[in-house]
């Protein structure tokens, strides 16, 4: 399995080796069109190889997909802790409960069920 996760990992290597080298050409990127900086007087553009740009766009929507996700998923993780929250304390009132001593004594409803006795 280890060798296969190395070969798949070597092929993506390769095919982003293959498209930088296609890409090298320079393309300027811009905030705004030219039409449009022009009429606000500023204008910030930058150079850069293609291949960056590309690989850019791409880290750029895992991220926004990554971040979108753990947002949608806050409800779920919420859910969860409070859950969890819960059982905890639940466990801890059936170890309560379970340990003979005073809390029995003093139980009405669990001394009239066990002995059918009146506390006193």
């Amino acid at each position: 399995m280890r060798y296969l996760r190395y070969a798949f990992l070597a092929i993506i290597a390769i095919v982003l080796i293959t498209v930088a080298l296609a890409n090298r050409g320079l393309v300027t990127l811009r905030v705004l069109p030219e039409s449009m900086s022009g009429f606000l007087g500023w204008s910030w553009e930058i150079s850069l190889p293609l291949f960056v740009v590309i690989v850019g766009g791409i880290i750029a929507g895992l991220l926004i997909g990554f971040v979108w996700e753990w947002f949608r998923e806050h409800k779920h993780r919420a859910l969860a802790r409070r859950e969890h929250r819960e059982n905890v304390e639940l466990k801890r009132e059936v170890n309560r409960l379970k340990q003979p001593g005073e809390s029995r004594r003093r139980d009405d409803v669990l001394a009239l069920l066990e002995d059918g006795s009146t506390p006193h």
